[in-house]
């Protein structure tokens, strides 16, 4: 069980389970006001406020020189947008992805918005990934193989027609943002390290409407699709406990904000 990842105790993973759910929370908090209008850096704010006032630091910020503490990626830019003043509009998709350090521990955490109403082709790209999503952490069990993991993303995201990135990948999660072993969103069954009780991943397809490929912008952050069409993003931490997998972030907060509103969201409607 060596191979470079740290396995977490029950007692780590509880606290892991905290900083997960505060990344939770702060999403919802998001999700209450997200709407065309609102723009990346009003959000940041909220989200910052929300991650101080209950006792964490923000994952994001300052890490490798980061500016800030939300990644939002807007349409075509697949992850690591930097938020600008630069206003949603309707139709637009938005991934937020959310990091915060609790008791030494990070939760890191992603959901893609449907910003007012949005063509039905974009409506089925955020439905497969959210999808994807659950369908690799359903392979998340102990005597399984990263790649089993990997291989049920891959294969609902193609066989939907939509491409799959490889440059980026989910990963380890723990006292350090980014551990082994790194999740791959594409790879072969049975392929990659064994999954043992106690460990602890985060699991993010990111899928693209048309090509896999990517590019990376001047900023040295933005990661754009190669040929501009819209990319989603959905990203749970989850622990492998007692041989299965244990979610430990929740999309239950952004849910209700959502529901309130009125808003479209993707739902688990196939079984996985």
């Amino acid at each position: 069980m060596g191979n470079g990842i740290y396995y977490k105790t029950a007692d780590e993973i509880e606290l892991m389970r905290k900083s997960a759910q505060l990344v939770s929370k702060t999403l919802g908090a998001i999700a209450e006001i997200i709407g065309p209008g609102i723009t990346p850096l009003q959000i940041d704010k909220i989200a910052e406020t929300v991650i101080r006032d209950n006792g964490g630091t923000p994952s994001f910020l300052g890490y490798h020189d980061y500016p800030n503490t939300l990644c939002v990626s807007v349409n075509q830019t697949v992850v690591h947008g930097i938020p600008t003043s630069k206003a949603f509009h309707e139709g637009d998709i938005v991934s937020v992805d959310c990091g915060a350090i609790l008791n030494g521990f990070h939760g890191d955490h992603a959901y893609t918005f449907a910003i007012g109403e949005i063509k039905p082709e974009a409506k089925k790209l955020l439905q497969v990934t959210f999808e994807c999503l659950y369908f690799g952490i359903d392979k998340a069990l102990a005597g399984n193989r990263i790649g089993d993991i990997s291989a049920a993303i891959q294969h609902h995201a193609e066989k939907n027609g939509f491409g799959v990135v490889r440059e980026l990948v989910g990963h380890g999660l723990g006292t350090e943002l980014h551990e082994d072993p790194q999740v791959p969103n594409y790879g072969r069954k049975g392929y990659g390290p064994k999954i043992y009780d106690g460990l602890v991943i985060a699991i993010e397809p990111m899928i693209n409407m048309g090509t896999r490929n990517i590019k990376q912008s001047s900023d040295g952050w933005t990661i754009t699709t190669a040929d501009n069409k819209p990319s989603a993003h959905f990203e749970h931490d989850v622990a492998v406990v007692n041989g299965r997998p244990d979610i430990l972030s929740t999309f239950s907060y952004v849910e209700e904000a959502l529901r309130k509103k009125g808003a479209w969201m993707p739902s688990l409607n196939v079984s996985v």
